[in-house]
């Protein structure tokens, strides 16, 4: 059954930086795109960021590039988001996604168009003011 779950949430404040880690297994082959969305205190999921498994190529939502960093290990089982000069307004839960559709262009927004295949529990990312 394949899973994906967060880790490296918590409380920061303003400014600070968290790296927030997704491990994936049972997945019978590497996901085509995997990538982090978010949802809001105030309920709105907003996509954050995503990469393609296939040639690394990365893509950032508005709000949140040029501070996060989304990146994979070699083996492309874990995904990581590096997110540096935080603000009160990246507070969320954070949830990791993974696709198999290799005919789906892999972009941060890919929930704007259709439901990721697979996502983890969540975690949670407060950053104080």
């Amino acid at each position: 059954q394949p899973q994906l779950k967060e880790s490296g949430g918590g409380s920061v404040q303003a400014g600070g930086s968290l790296r927030l880690f997704c491990e994936a297994s049972g997945f019978y082959r590497t996901p085509d795109c995997m990538g982090w969305y978010r949802v809001l205190p105030n309920g709105e999921r907003e996509g954050v960021a995503a990469i393609s498994s296939a040639g690394g190529t990365a893509s950032y939502s508005p709000s949140v590039k040029g501070r996060f960093t989304i990146s994979q290990e070699n083996g492309k089982t874990t995904m990581y988001l590096q997110m540096n000069s935080l603000k009160p307004e990246d507070t969320a839960k954070y949830y990791c996604a993974a696709d198999l559709r290799d005919d789906l262009r892999c972009h941060y927004d890919l929930d704007t168009r259709t439901l990721w295949n697979f996502w983890g529990q969540g975690i949670q990312v407060t950053v104080a003011s």
